[in-house]
């Protein structure tokens, strides 16, 4: 088992936004946690970059118990994160935003080849290296994002919303890319996401969030097939 999460609870103040959650990751899979706005889902990613700790539960990297350790350790250990609305650094180039994705790691990767390789599987950002982030469209943005994730190598991605404010090409060149890692690479990945019919198209397994619980699990075919989740979330 790669990564546990074990029924977990995270409260911002009065208000509980994830109840009891416990899922799974296998090495090489590509999972998601799919749900409506608000319903808790970005506060589980949240939760498992140690972004917001959980005030019960615990969170279980290799076999190791992750729960109280900052989210810089957990970058560091091969955790890493595409934030929602694709964050990037605007005022720095594409070439400066995937070098703030080895910070602290510069000793220990091959900056210039680790780079160079993220031009192979995002050759738009090649081309774009030496322009402002805030010049990108958003898809490339998205791409972006992604890259400075991956530069470090990491053993797991969790992905934020990764289809918020793109066109729908857009969303599928993404989701294209985020499958084609995962089957090609062997990235273990973690999608969080409103937009059910494209990440259940590319995952083997999913989790249904209802209002911070998890209401339904199952493969991927098993949710697009149930009867609740064509109704609520796939529009059918």
């Amino acid at each position: 088992m790669l990564l546990e999460v074990n029924n977990i609870h995270v409260s911002y103040g009065d208000i509980q936004a994830v109840c009891g959650v416990s899922f799974h990751i296998e090495k090489g899979e590509l999972i998601s946690i799919i749900g409506a706005n608000g319903a808790g889902k970005s506060t589980i990613l949240n939760a498992v970059m140690g972004i917001f700790p959980p005030q019960q539960g615990k969170i279980i990297f290799k076999g190791q118990d992750i729960t109280n350790i900052f989210s810089h350790q957990r970058a560091r250990i091969g955790i890493r994160m595409v934030p929602e609305r694709a964050r990037v650094f605007p005022r720095l180039t594409v070439y400066e935003n995937l070098l703030t994705g080895l910070y602290g790691l510069r000793n220990k990767l091959p900056v210039e080849e680790r780079i160079s390789s993220m031009y192979s599987v995002f050759p738009i950002l090649e081309e774009r290296k030496n322009q402002l982030a805030n010049t990108l469209s958003g898809g490339e943005q998205q791409q972006l994002s992604i890259a400075r994730a991956l530069v470090s190598n990491p053993e797991v991605l969790l992905v934020d919303e990764v289809s918020m404010g793109l066109m729908p090409k857009l969303v599928d060149q993404v989701f294209g890319i985020l499958e084609q890692l995962n089957k090609e690479q062997g990235l273990t990945i973690l999608l969080v996401e409103q937009n059910a019919v494209a990440s259940l198209a590319v995952s083997s397994r999913g989790y249904v969030l209802e209002t911070g619980t998890c209401a339904l699990q199952g493969s991927a075919q098993e949710l697009m097939d149930n009867s609740r989740v064509k109704e609520v979330y796939l529009g059918h």
